[in-house]
């Protein structure tokens, strides 16, 4: 007598060899260009599924703008180029509040600047820094790299140049960050500038 049960070999046989199983290439399908890219794809269980993934290429790149003087245009501000010469703590504290809009005071980073310069010696290690922040958030043109020599090899041309930057834009360093924005605000009371929020001052 027979056991109506199906043996192993019955069980095991009635199912496809998985060299047999043929694997979907994937599909691409293209909107508005965005790409939508679907795998489908085979377990050791059998069972399939699908990995979906979107990309898009819809982001165009910011254009770049030139530096509004030259690295060498140190006499274009005299009095400028004569405390970064004699203080350069006191160039960079005040480049660095304006950067930072107002998160870190102008004395704090002057007195971290002439720390690391006493320690290390090399105080362009970390005024480099902030020369790659502000060309993001102004949109300057220059690399990390080029930042980096840049402050390396003339240190104190690269921060007259920062100082004249913020400068042109609009800010007086002299008066510190917040300084600005209460300037900023007592124009728009009177009428002269349209109002201007603290964390996003522009010119």
């Amino acid at each position: 007598m027979y056991s109506s049960n199906p043996n192993s070999y019955d069980k095991f046989s009635s199912a496809p060899a998985a060299a047999d199983r043929k694997t979907t290439p994937p599909t691409i399908f293209s909107k508005d260009s965005s790409t939508t890219t679907t795998t489908t794809f085979t377990d050791s269980t059998g069972g399939t599924g699908s990995h979906f993934y979107s990309t898009s290429s819809d982001v165009e790149p910011k254009e770049l703008v030139d530096w509004s003087s030259g690295l060498c245009d140190c006499f274009s501000d005299c009095r400028n180029c004569f405390i970064t010469f004699w203080c350069p703590c006191v160039t960079f504290g005040q480049v660095a509040e304006i950067v930072d809009m107002g998160s870190s005071a102008c004395g704090v980073n002057g007195a971290l600047y002439t720390l690391i310069a006493c320690v290390t010696g090399f105080p362009c290690c970390f005024s480099c820094f902030y020369r790659s922040k502000m060309r993001q958030q102004y949109g300057l043109k220059g690399t990390h790299c080029g930042d980096c020599l840049v402050h390396c090899f003339c240190e104190y041309c690269s921060l007259c140049q920062e100082y004249r930057e913020l400068k042109n834009h609009g800010f007086d360093l002299s008066i510190g960050w917040h300084g600005n924005v209460e300037r900023k605000n007592q124009n728009v009371e009177m009428g002269r500038l349209p109002p201007v929020v603290e964390r996003g001052m522009t010119r």
